[in-house]
C-alpha cells in the first residue's frame, strides 16, 4: 500500500542574524515551499526530486523524511518532492523551509503528530545532518513554520516570543548564490558586541532599526555590498538588512516607500530580481 502526504512552509527574511551571538530574529515571508511525500512499506531510498532544478542536492530533503521515519521506528522507501517559491541559496531560508514542509508530508503520510516545536527541531536536526546550516538555523526554523517575527537562542533552540506584525516586504536576489554552509564566521564573532546592540533593540521590539543595523555590521564581516541597504535609506525605508549571511536584502515598510525602493532597486539591478510580498503570520501547514 501506498501512503501519500502534503505539506507547505515559508521562507524568512533576517532581523538579526544568529552566527555571531546565537540570539536570531526573522520574519516568516509570503514565500512557500510545497512538498508531496509518497511512501510504501520497504528497505529501499528515499529519492528527493527538487521540481525547479533537478540537478539540486536532495540530502536535505531525504534526511527529512528518513530521521521523522526513524522517529517512528518505520521502515518506509518512497519519493520526496519539493517545488518553491523562495529563491535557493539567496539568505531566504529556503532550506529551512524545505526541510519543514517535508517534515509535515511526511507526517501527513504516516498519519502521525508531533507538537509544532518538536517538528521544528526535527527539521534543524536534518538541516545540520545535512551540512546545510552553521547553526542549525532554529531562529530561520521557526519563523519558517510560525510565521510572523520570532526571538530565539539558536545555541538552546530556544523560541522566546512570536509576534503577529503586519507589513509588506520587498526583497532583492542578486544572480550570485551564497551558501550558509560556506560562510566565513571568523567575522561574524568579531562584531558580537554591536549584535548584542542590535538584540536589545529586538527585545525592545524595534525590529527596523534592529535590522539595518544588523544589515550593515553583517555586509561589513561578511563582505557585501551597503549600496542597496543605502539606497533603502534614500527611499524612506527605516528597516532594510542583508537577509542570512546573503546575497539577498529585505525590507519592511510602507507601500509608498517600498513602491520607490522597488524602481531604485530595479534601477540599479545588474541582473537581479525585485520580488515584494509581506510578513505572513499564519506560519506552516498540511495541504492537499
Amino acid at each position: 500500500m501506498t501512503v501519500t502526504g502534503y505539506g507547505q512552509a515559508l521562507g524568512a527574511g533576517t532581523i538579526l542574524n544568529a552566527i555571531s551571538t546565537w540570539k536570531g530574529a526573522a520574519f516568516g515571508l509570503d514565500l512557500k515551499t510545497f512538498a508531496r511525500v509518497e511512501l510504501s512499506q520497504g528497505d529501499g531510498p528515499i529519492e528527493g526530486i527538487i521540481e525547479e532544478n533537478r540537478d539540486m542536492d536532495t540530502t536535505l530533503i531525504e534526511n527529512a523524511v528518513g530521521i521523522t521515519l526513524d522517529l517512528f521506528n518505520l521502515k518506509m522507501q518512497g519519493t520526496v518532492q519539493t517545488r518553491s517559491e523562495i529563491p535557493h541559496a539567496s539568505g531566504l531560508k529556503s532550506s529551512s523551509a524545505a526541510a519543514n514542509a517535508v517534515i509535515i508530508a511526511t507526517l501527513d503520510a504516516i498519519k502521525e503528530s508531533m507538537e509544532p516545536l518538536d517538528m521544528v527541531k526535527l527539521g534543524v536536526q536534518a538541516a545540520k545532518k545535512s551540512g546545510v546550516t552553521i547553526t542549525g538555523a532554529f531562529d530561520d526554523a521557526c519563523a519558517s513554520f510560525f510565521g510572523g517575527v520570532v526571538v530565539t537562542d539558536n545555541r538552546e533552540d530556544i523560541l522566546f516570543n512570536r509576534i503577529n506584525k503586519n507589513s509588506e516586504v520587498l526583497v532583492f536576489v542578486p544572480p550570485q548564490k551564497a551558501y550558509s554552509s560556506e560562510t566565513d564566521v571568523t567575522g561574524s564573532k568579531l562584531i558580537g558586541p554591536w549584535i548584542d546592540m542590535a538584540y536589545d533593540l529586538v527585545i525592545h521590539r524595534e525590529f527596523e532599526k534592529a535590522m539595518t543595523l544588523n544589515g550593515f555590521l553583517y555586509c561589513g564581516a561578511l563582505g557585501f555590498d551597503t549600496k542597496p541597504m543605502m539606497v533603502a535609506l534614500e527611499s524612506g525605508i527605516e528597516g532594510v538588512t542583508l537577509s542570512g549571511t546573503g546575497p539577498a536584502y529585505v525590507a519592511m515598510g510602507d507601500s509608498s516607500d517600498l513602491d520607490k525602493l522597488a524602481k531604485a532597486w530595479e534601477k540599479g539591478s545588474t541582473g537581479g530580481n525585485v520580488i515584494r510580498t509581506k510578513i505572513n503570520n499564519e506560519g506552516a501547514i498540511k495541504t492537499r
